[in-house]
C-alpha cells in the first residue's frame, strides 16, 4: 500500500508543473542586432574660454575681498564686449579653502574666482582675454554653436538611418529571409569639443601678440550612430 500512495504524490507535482511551463514564452526567432553610423566633418565656429583669479592671505576674509575685486574688475571689462551669441560673459566657480602647515594647523588662505567667456565671435573673444588683467587663462575650448550643431546633426542622422536599414536589408537576404521589421531603436549623437593643453596655449601666446588669444579652431568629426534590432521575415 505504501508504493501506490507515494506513485500518486509525484504525479499529483508533476501536473502542477505542467501549466507554468506553459507559461513560458517563446524565444523571438529571427531577430538581429544591428548598429550603423555616419560622420560628417565640419569647422567649430564656437570658442570657449575660462579665465581665473588666485589669491592668498593669513585670513579668509582677506583673501574673499581680493577675489571679488578681481572678479568685479574683469566681469565689468568683459561686458562691454557681451553680445548674446557672440560673446556670453559669466562668472564662474568661486572657491575659497585653507592652507594647512606640517602640525595640521591652519597656516593661511587661498581661493580661486572664475570668469567664463563663449561665443562664435573668436577675434572679439580673443581680444578681451587679453584685456583683463585681474584673471589670467585657464582653459580654451572649441566646439560647434547650437545652430550649426542642429543643421549637421539633421544630415548625419538621416545618413545613418539610411545606412542602418541598408544594412537590414542585406543582412536579412544573406541570412534567407525576404524582408524586416524595425524594432526597438536609439539614435544618438555627438559632437566634436577639444580643449587646448595650457602649456601648448602658454608657448603660442609668447610667441604671438601679448594682448590676444590665439585661435586656432581647426575641424572636427560629428557622428551619429544608430542602434537596435530588426525581425526577420
Amino acid at each position: 500500500m505504501p508504493s501506490p500512495i507515494r506513485c500518486s504524490v509525484v504525479l499529483l507535482l508533476a501536473a502542477g508543473s505542467l501549466p507554468a511551463l506553459a507559461d513560458v514564452p517563446a524565444r523571438p526567432q529571427g531577430v538581429l542586432s544591428l548598429q550603423a553610423s555616419a560622420s560628417v566633418e565640419v569647422a567649430k565656429d564656437l570658442l570657449s574660454v575660462s579665465l581665473a583669479a588666485t589669491r592668498e592671505g593669513p585670513d579668509a576674509a582677506s583673501v574673499q575681498s581680493a577675489l571679488k575685486q578681481a572678479l568685479d574688475a574683469a566681469l565689468a571689462e568683459a561686458r562691454k564686449s557681451a553680445r548674446p551669441g557672440q560673446v556670453d560673459v559669466q562668472a564662474g566657480n568661486f572657491s575659497l579653502y585653507p592652507r594647512y602647515g606640517s602640525k595640521g594647523g591652519i597656516t593661511g588662505w587661498q581661493g580661486t574666482a572664475e570668469v567664463q567667456i563663449e561665443g562664435r565671435d573668436m577675434p572679439a573673444i580673443a581680444q578681451l582675454t587679453g584685456r583683463l588683467p585681474t584673471v589670467a587663462i585657464t582653459r580654451v575650448g572649441y566646439g560647434l554653436s547650437r545652430e550649426a550643431r542642429e543643421k549637421v546633426e539633421a544630415d548625419v542622422t538621416a545618413q545613418a538611418i539610411s545606412r542602418y536599414r541598408a544594412k537590414a536589408a542585406e543582412v536579412s537576404r544573406q541570412f534567407g529571409y525576404t524582408s524586416y521589421v524595425i524594432g526597438e531603436v536609439s539614435v544618438t549623437t555627438d559632437q566634436p569639443q577639444t580643449f587646448v593643453p595650457m602649456m601648448a596655449m602658454r608657448k603660442s601666446m609668447s610667441a604671438a601678440s601679448d594682448e590676444a588669444l590665439p585661435v586656432e579652431p581647426g575641424k572636427g568629426t560629428v557622428t551619429a550612430t544608430v542602434s537596435g534590432t530588426v525581425q526577420m521575415r
